[in-house]
């Protein structure tokens, strides 16, 4: 007998990450639960353990909550901040990833996504945040423009409607991003693509 739970209430902060780098990836990685481990993704998970102890520290102006939980009932979205800061009356998300500023900006999805609950939270809005790339060393400023906001509302409906579907999308067109995806030996877009072509042709 098979037990038929639905599509999930809320989705996952980082998997709207992953839907905007690839459907296909998002797909793999919440409907099928897949993963696979390469050092990159070893590193990346060795990178966040001091982060997601949580706890607060007090700096001389700055306060620091990590690992803080957040939600919105309207994008039906939830997930965990790395870090949120309080400064001089302002208050933002840092995001913290293990290598350098990407080509893509699906990390800028998902601390905008942070912020949108952060703001269906406290009521407050939030006109920036901050991602702290561990190879670079550095933070990367993000403005939450109004385009980036809407991206994050449609990459909200987006997962809804492909968790409900539950089917894995094709692969993309950007073989660049399949190149640096860890799933490409599982996705094999290059085999499905060749398959696909023969059998429409």
């Amino acid at each position: 007998m098979s037990i038929d739970i639905g599509p999930p209430e809320f989705i996952p902060l980082s998997m709207l990450n992953a839907l905007a780098y690839c459907p296909r990836r998002f797909a793999y990685e919440f409907i099928q639960a897949e993963m696979l481990l390469n050092e990159h993704v070893v590193e990346g998970h060795l990178r966040h353990e001091g982060v997601d102890l949580g706890g607060t520290t007090w700096l001389e102006d700055t306060v620091q909550h990590r690992r803080v939980y957040v939600w919105s009932n309207h994008l039906r979205i939830a997930g965990f901040c790395d870090v949120v800061e309080a400064r001089g009356g302002e208050r933002y998300p840092v995001e913290f990833k293990k290598g350098r500023p990407g080509r893509w900006q699906n990390d800028h999805a998902q601390i905008c996504a942070q912020a949108l609950c952060l703001e269906e939270r406290t009521g407050a809005r939030i006109e920036r945040g901050f991602i702290f790339y561990f190879a670079a060393r550095r933070r990367e400023e993000v403005r939450f423009t109004q385009e980036l906001r809407a991206e994050v509302e449609h990459l909200a409906r987006e997962a809804h409607r492909l968790a409900a579907a539950g089917t894995l999308p094709p692969p993309i067109d950007q073989r660049a991003r399949c190149r640096a995806c860890s799933l490409e030996p599982l996705c094999l877009p290059d085999e499905i693509r060749q398959l696909t072509g023969a059998v429409a042709g």
